[in-house]
């Protein structure tokens, strides 16, 4: 039986647990390269990268505690 695999703001989630600490942009964009994600472009991979952290903020799993920089942290 094979795995489906991850999605991925399921493979950041998972590495933003794993690892901790402060996540932005560029940080994102290696984790989601690492994972297997091979961007069209660096604008592209960039915004795939927001997109997530977005996504994971709203989900409640990392925050923004400064809301004048694009920078998160777990929850």
């Amino acid at each position: 039986m094979t795995e489906k695999p991850l999605t991925h703001k399921q493979a950041l989630a998972k590495v933003i647990q794993a690892l901790g600490g402060t996540w932005d942009t560029e940080r994102a964009v290696l984790a989601l390269r690492v994972a297997g994600y091979e961007p069209t472009s660096d604008e592209a991979a960039g915004k795939e990268a927001r997109s997530n952290l977005r996504e994971l903020a709203k989900d409640g799993l990392i925050v923004r505690p400064d809301p004048d920089q694009a920078v998160y942290r777990p929850a």
